[in-house]
């Protein structure tokens, strides 16, 4: 299956890509069907499964619903907009979606967290439901949100989960593992960003394809900026200080005091990391990197790059961008990016992965280099839990992405230094990624339900 660097990367809203922007999403699919359908719907209802029902509140997976069934969608969230949608849904009890009439929705009656077990097909499940006049349902969908505000309903998982003898994407490279990414690489000389680079031509012009990687790095680094301006207590109710300004005003002074020790530079790609975190948990404009709890690592690292290493050039943002997404996809197909099916090493390791991978290729490595690189990346993130404290994308996500950052640029510069021969290969991590999560048990993938999420008080 041919993933676009535009399916890795998506502009939307924090504070998480499965949690949030994913049920955001399914709504917005299921009332595409309703429109289709021949039924004439008076209300809707919604229940929330697995993962999504222990963390949905903190996850704002309520609002993203009831969001979602109101006709948001995240690339064009409007934050004004929604907060005034929520009210008006709340004192009326009814949702007027685009294009279809008045339904009845009762937020506090129609839409449930199920805290049994998870539904078969993904632990972040949902079912809709679109009821008659009498309250009889006439049309129902489950669907699931797979990581990274990636979305299938049960049918299409099931498919998914299936056989894995279909047939290849219709692209140049269609390469499924990195040693497939190799070989094709080697026998047409090309990078990794020129291979995926002549993938995306099937689908997009050149233009286009420089036009939506322009805008994503314009939002990445937007969001930086912007977390580290911000100021105040991240919502939820931990009462989680926002770091980010202070960081970096003390960064700042200390520039001209000739004092720096060099281990300091870690703050810097921390502090990136940190604000772009912070902004999604205050549930800002990100984008998912391959997920919003991880979003933070690749920007930053690419900031790094571009403002801290000499000879720079933002000509290689679109090498960069295009190396990591090669490497999600990787992750993705051949695993998962989702905390609540493989735990954190899905999310930030994937994300280091990417990064890594994407610093050695603009830093001029081969490509067995940048293939180290990820594999490094990733092989020191394998087996970390994903348990967030109340259920919220701030404790320990927020600095995990800082140490993932740092991570990555480690992991870049350690495979420059080799030539690309090492034992443990980028596939042999990402199947052992897969197999730890299928081990790993479920209190430790995104419900909250061990780790620091039982061990940390939530006030």
């Amino acid at each position: 299956m041919f993933l676009s660097v535009f399916d890795m990367f998506k502009v939307g809203v924090g504070p998480s890509s499965s949690h949030t922007m994913g049920p955001m999403v399914a709504a917005a699919r299921f009332l595409e069907t309703l429109r289709r359908s021949p039924f004439h719907a008076s209300g809707l209802k919604a229940s929330l499964h697995g993962s999504l029902a222990f963390t949905g509140v903190g996850h704002a997976t309520d609002r993203a619903t009831i969001l979602g069934l109101a006709g948001f969608e995240p690339a064009t969230y409007d934050a004004e907009k929604a907060e005034a949608t929520l009210a008006a849904i709340q004192a009326t009890h009814q949702i007027t979606p685009p294009g279809l009439p008045d339904l009845r929705f009762d937020p506090k009656k129609d839409l449930t967290f199920d805290y049994g077990p998870s539904l078969p097909g993904h632990a972040n499940g949902m079912i809709i439901k679109a009821t008659d006049a009498q309250g009889d349902v006439i049309l129902e969908e489950t669907y699931y949100s797979i990581g990274g505000g990636f979305v299938l309903t049960a049918a299409e998982q099931a498919e998914a989960s299936g056989s894995k003898s279909k047939a290849r994407a219709d692209v140049p490279y269609p390469f499924e593992t990195a040693a497939e990414m190799m070989q094709m690489a080697a026998a047409s000389g090309l990078s990794i960003a020129q291979m995926k680079l002549a993938n995306e031509l099937k689908f997009r012009s050149k233009a286009e394809i420089d036009k939506g990687i322009a805008r994503l790095w314009e939002v990445m680094t937007n969001c930086i900026s912007r977390g580290m301006l911000g100021e105040g207590i991240l919502p939820g109710g931990l009462k989680v200080r926002r770091r980010a300004k202070g960081i970096h005003d003390a960064l700042i002074a200390e520039r001209g005091l000739n004092m720096t020790a060099p281990h300091v530079i870690n703050d810097w790609m921390s502090l990136y990391a940190m604000a772009v975190n912070e902004e999604n948990a205050a549930g800002g404009q990100v984008v998912t990197a391959p997920t919003n709890g991880a979003a933070g690592v690749l920007p930053a690292v690419l900031r790094y790059y571009l403002d801290h290493v000499p000879g720079a050039s933002t000509a290689k943002i679109p090498d960069f961008l295009l190396t990591a997404a090669a490497i999600g996809g990787l992750c993705k197909h051949n695993a998962s990016i989702s905390g609540a099916e493989c735990g954190c090493q899905a999310e930030v390791g994937s994300a280091a992965a990417m990064a890594a991978a994407a610093l050695a290729a603009v830093l001029g490595g081969s490509v067995e280099q940048v293939e180290n690189a990820a594999e490094i990346a990733l092989e020191h993130h394998l087996g970390m839990t994903c348990d967030p404290v109340s259920g919220l994308v701030q404790v320990p996500c927020i600095e995990r992405n800082g140490l993932g950052a740092i991570k990555a640029v480690s992991a870049a510069s350690l495979a420059l230094r080799g030539d690309g021969q090492h034992l443990v290969s980028l596939d042999v991590c990402i199947e052992t990624m897969r197999q730890t999560g299928k081990d790993m048990h479920e209190k430790y993938k995104e419900t909250s339900l061990g780790g620091l999420a039982v061990n940390v008080p939530n006030c």
